[in-house]
């Protein structure tokens, strides 16, 4: 197995594979800004709560931890995966982004309350509150970036259902935590779905052939 410098250092001195992973992490970036703008604007403009078929049958649990920090959790995973193989930087990078740019339009267009009881994230970092109010609801971020990389790693079976999985239960967790509402949680794999095929069909399809390449490499 190629030590950590060995796998990186032909990608360092490769302008092409550098400049797309700049590329990717300035479009994260501006993505994670506008993502702010966009929690900060709908936290603002949030009208009243509405009812909801499953909220409203199911009482509030504490899983604030698991709401905090899964997420953490799983983006180191997904960190240790481009590490394995430097070749996946630029898509996961730039179809994250184009995920977060995406979710934060829809977030400015519709304005419900929270939901009535739901879990105080207090015990939150400052870091993770910086990017939410609590308001930005519709589509659950928690549920749809799992999948996202569901469908990324797709031909990784074991990767596959490990973000499906994530998927199912962080969807779970927020409905439990009365954090989304039902239709944020189900209307994520929809939307995700077409995210997917807009980053790999359309804008992003010689980087996922890069990617491709990097997934064949470790096999």
């Amino acid at each position: 197995m190629k030590t950590f410098s060995a796998r990186f250092s032909p990608y360092l001195k490769n302008k092409k594979f550098m400049t797309s992973v700049g590329i990717g992490l300035v479009m994260l970036f501006v993505g994670l800004a506008i993502n702010f703008y966009a929690a900060f604007y709908a936290a603002h403009s949030a009208g009243n709560s509405v009812t909801d078929l499953i909220l409203n049958n199911i009482p509030v649990f504490d899983v604030d931890g698991l709401a905090v920090y899964g997420p953490v959790l799983l983006w180191l995973f997904i960190g240790a995966l481009c590490l394995e193989e430097p070749k996946v930087i630029p898509f996961v990078l730039k179809a994250t982004a184009l995920f977060i740019v995406i979710r934060a339009g829809f977030v400015t267009l519709t304005h419900l309350g929270p939901i009535p009881g739901s879990i105080d994230n207090s015990s939150a970092p400052a870091f993770l509150k910086a990017f939410t109010f609590g308001n930005d609801l519709f589509f659950s971020g928690h549920t749809g970036l799992p999948f996202l990389m569901a469908l990324i790693f797709w031909e990784r079976r074991v990767l596959r259902y490990i973000f499906i999985i994530a998927s199912i239960c962080f969807g779970a967790i927020m409905l439990m935590a009365h954090l989304h509402y039902s239709i944020d949680v189900a209307s994520a794999f929809f939307i995700t779905f077409t995210i997917f095929h807009i980053a790999r069909d359309a804008f992003f399809k010689k980087d996922f052939k890069v990617f491709n390449e990097g997934l064949k490499a470790v096999g």
